[in-house]
């Protein structure tokens, strides 16, 4: 495989996912037929239009993540992905929540602080004197 293919392989991916993370980079360039497998699942049970629709998937991808405890930075990618695919900020916040039944506030606060960031959602300060609590991610 030539530097050019590898390049327009990864350029493709980025087409069709919005977004490529840091290791789909590395991997292109050392690795790149793992690469290819590991892209092949994702096309398949992600990208290629099925059932489920794109905003749906980005939807359950976050909430997926947020449960995993991935990254803020990967959280944020599927985060603004959503969004593009019509989830307002508000389903993205939704979908977030579903996380604290099943895996809990430190979780749920992962997905959150990616949200935040990724809206600029402000909230409300007391007026009265506390410790400060931080955002859970610090």
């Amino acid at each position: 495989m030539t530097q050019e293919e590898k390049q327009a392989y990864i350029d493709e991916m980025a087409r069709k996912r919005g977004y490529v993370l840091d290791y789909h980079k590395i991997m292109a360039a050392q690795d790149f037929e793992v690469l290819q497998a590991a892209n092949g699942i994702v096309d398949a049970a992600y990208l290629k239009q099925r059932t489920l629709d794109r905003k749906t998937k980005e939807l359950i991808f976050v909430v997926s993540l947020t449960v995993m405890r991935a990254s803020k930075g990967h959280i944020k990618s599927h985060i603004n992905a959503a969004l593009e695919a019509g989830a307002s900020e508000g389903e993205v916040l939704e979908a977030i929540e579903i996380s604290i039944p099943e895996a809990g506030i430190v979780a749920f606060q992962a997905g959150f602080d990616a949200w935040r960031e990724v809206t600029g959602a402000e909230g409300i300060e007391p007026t009265v004197e506390v410790f400060e609590g931080g955002s859970g991610s610090d």
